[in-house]
């Protein structure tokens, strides 16, 4: 065997096992949500890993709307969601307000279950009812590496 195949060999065996050793993706636990400001929730699953406005999440149980704004200052520039982490009761509608800072932002879940078009322009909305219980982690597609996320966690009355 010559050094490239052995070389290729040993990283497409490197590839597959740590594919094998990944973190499940057990749906995220409620809990009191507040983290203590570390930027980490673990009932988030690593979610807010290095998003630096996330502050736990904020209850906003028992509101028929909850707003959410685009484009607050976070993560270097106009590049977060205030707050990042909410808590609604089943059958809220979030509404995401653009705040026009940051340039043009999208909001899209994970999970492919909802998305916006991109905007930029200050007070457009994008809104979304919640209609089962559950997390929703949520990402501006353009700034996601830039630490720009949210997520939505629904619970029952």
């Amino acid at each position: 065997m010559d050094r490239r195949a052995f070389l290729t060999t040993v990283a497409a065996g490197s590839l597959a096992l740590a594919g094998c050793t990944g973190s499940s993706s057990t749906p995220a636990s409620s809990g009191s949500g507040s983290s203590g400001g570390s930027g980490t929730d673990d009932a988030y699953d690593g979610w807010f890993e290095g998003v630096d406005n996330y502050d736990g999440t904020v209850d906003r149980t028992g509101e028929s709307e909850v707003v959410v704004k685009v484009g607050t200052q976070a993560n270097g520039g106009g590049f977060g969601f205030g707050p990042a982490a909410v808590e609604v009761s089943v059958g809220t509608t979030v509404v995401w307000e653009w705040t026009g800072a940051g340039g043009s932002h999208n909001v899209v879940a994970e999970d492919g279950s909802f998305g916006s078009q991109y905007a930029s322009q200050q007070g457009a909305t994008f809104e979304h009812s919640f209609e089962e219980t559950g997390t929703y982690p949520y990402y501006c597609q353009p700034h996601i590496n830039l630490g720009m996320k949210g997520a939505v966690r629904v619970v029952e009355s």
